[in-house]
């Protein structure tokens, strides 16, 4: 029997496929690099109810059966707070190795995020209608998955099921070994912050990640350029000249009225950096928004090159420096700084960090960015006004805090990754206990070591996906 064939699928009968793939997304390239096939599964909303009637909607999932042969692994990657495609689009290295292992690949949307969407439009209308978006829920949609996909194409000889993920992703796919063990046989996570809550790890590491980004490809001069910015922006902005300057010269969609829209700015400001950190790749990508190779080397080199020391010439200089960023493709009319109420992602990914994802950051004079001091106090009662919830900050510690409880997961981070602090550290390829392995790659970008190969990988890269592939095929050796 050939596995997921869709012409005998009880599930594509049941539920709605779309058979052209080919979606313009704005993923790895501005087309598809890889083939797949959009398949939806009807879950339940509340898992964990107890009463006869049960309300449920349709997961998204996406397949590629090309390489598999019989007796050949599932590779399955849990999605995290990103559309599922995108995600896929971005994730190379589960294609490059199925033809190694005769693999078909599922990644699984996380629930609330692209269109998995448990009420439709009204999914974020009510707090009633959010409360069933938390790990717990997202965990039993990818074991109920998991299961059904057996049941259905698997009777006879089930194969072993591996699990892939990164950042939030990783951390489920850790989880989903340890809450489901029998659902999948092994994980491999990059940048899993599986440590990064209250009391767990200090808040001050993500920034320090981020500054150490800009040291070593933009050199000590720009740091101390981007310190200095913060400072000529505030002493800027605290007239409306200075604020409409800024706003004309940075080609703002919206003027800088208030101290609020300073506020914003500030941090959209902030998180370019933490961006540009995390997209730090030796080519062109779109993980975010299209920019070009080692961008951060390119924003610098423009920043520090044409220095200028009047207010204005310095102002001008940046905003120049950062349209080579920020409008890579000269496609974008203006920057819009505020916050989109419609992106439907962001807005769930504010409420899990909100109830159970508490991951704080604090900066320091040790870092580029202007001093912010975590309190979670404070943090509290904002998400309490913005959602109307009450925060958990050891929620995660549902699944423990010893990862040496786990078995079979490699916890892989680099040193290069603002989104691996937090994550489970020792010495490179280090055990934790018989089957769980910290990996810890030098130098690499947010999530490298599961994109695509590529000519420009160094060998950091090359040798880290050497070690993924050795280990999956010892657990599958073991059985």
């Amino acid at each position: 029997m050939m596995a997921f064939n869709i012409k005998n699928n009880i599930l594509s009968k049941l539920f709605p496929i779309i058979t052209v793939l080919l979606i313009f997304i704005r993923g790895f390239e501005s087309f598809n690099l890889y083939s797949l096939e959009t398949r939806y599964i009807e879950v339940p909303v509340d898992h964990f109810s107890a009463t006869p009637i049960t309300k449920y909607f349709y997961l998204r999932y996406m397949v590629n059966a090309k390489y598999y042969r019989k007796g050949g692994p599932v590779f399955v990657y849990t999605g995290g707070n990103r559309d599922i495609s995108i995600t896929a689009q971005n994730s190379g290295f589960l294609f490059d190795i199925a033809p190694i292992f005769n693999a078909v690949l599922v990644f699984i949307e996380h629930r609330y995020y692209g269109t998995s969407l448990p009420f439709g439009n009204a999914s974020f209308a009510t707090i009633e209608n959010l409360k069933y978006l938390s790990t717990t829920q997202a965990l039993a949609d990818f074991a109920f998955l998991i299961d059904a996909l057996k049941k259905k194409f698997f009777q006879k000889a089930e194969p072993p099921f591996i699990a892939f993920g990164g950042h939030y992703g990783g951390m489920l796919a850790a989880w989903l070994r340890l809450k489901y063990p029998h659902s999948v046989d092994g994980a491999i996570t990059s940048s899993a912050p599986i440590l990064y809550f209250p009391e767990l790890t200090s808040c001050e590491g993500y920034y320090k990640t981020v500054t150490r980004v800009f040291k070593v490809y933009g050199k000590e001069k720009c740091v101390k350029t981007i310190k200095l910015g913060w400072e000529v922006i505030l002493d800027l902005t605290k007239s409306n000249l200075g604020k409409d300057y800024i706003s004309s010269t940075w080609k703002l969609c919206n003027k800088l009225k208030t101290p609020e829209d300073v506020d914003i700015f500030l941090d959209w400001l902030a998180n370019v950096y933490i961006k540009l950190a995390m997209v730090n790749y030796p080519y062109s990508s779109e993980y975010f928004e299209p920019v070009p190779a080692f961008p951060v080397m390119v924003f610098c080199n423009k920043l520090t090159s044409n220095y200028v020391n009047n207010t204005k010439g310095f102002i001008q200089n940046y905003a120049e420096a950062l349209q080579m960023i920020t409008n890579y493709t000269g496609q974008t009319d203006c920057i819009n700084i505020f916050y989109k109420q419609e992106d439907s992602n962001e807005v769930a990914w504010q409420y899990q960090t909100c109830t159970e994802l508490i991951m704080p950051k604090c900066s320091t004079d040790e870092d580029m960015f202007l001093t912010k001091n975590w309190n979670y106090q404070q943090f509290a009662l904002n998400c309490y006004k913005q959602f109307g919830v009450r925060s958990r900050p050891n929620g995660p510690l549902t699944y423990g805090k010893n990862v040496d409880s786990y078995s079979n997961v490699v916890f892989s981070n680099s040193m290069l990754d603002p989104g691996a602090w937090g994550g489970a550290y020792l010495k490179s390829a280090d055990t934790l206990n018989d089957s769980v392995l910290t990996y810890q790659i030098i130098d690499a970008p947010h999530l490298m070591d599961l994109r695509g190969s590529d000519s420009a990988d160094d060998n950091n890269i090359v040798t880290a996906r050497k070690f993924y592939i050795s280990t999956i095929k010892k657990w599958l050796k073991r059985g």
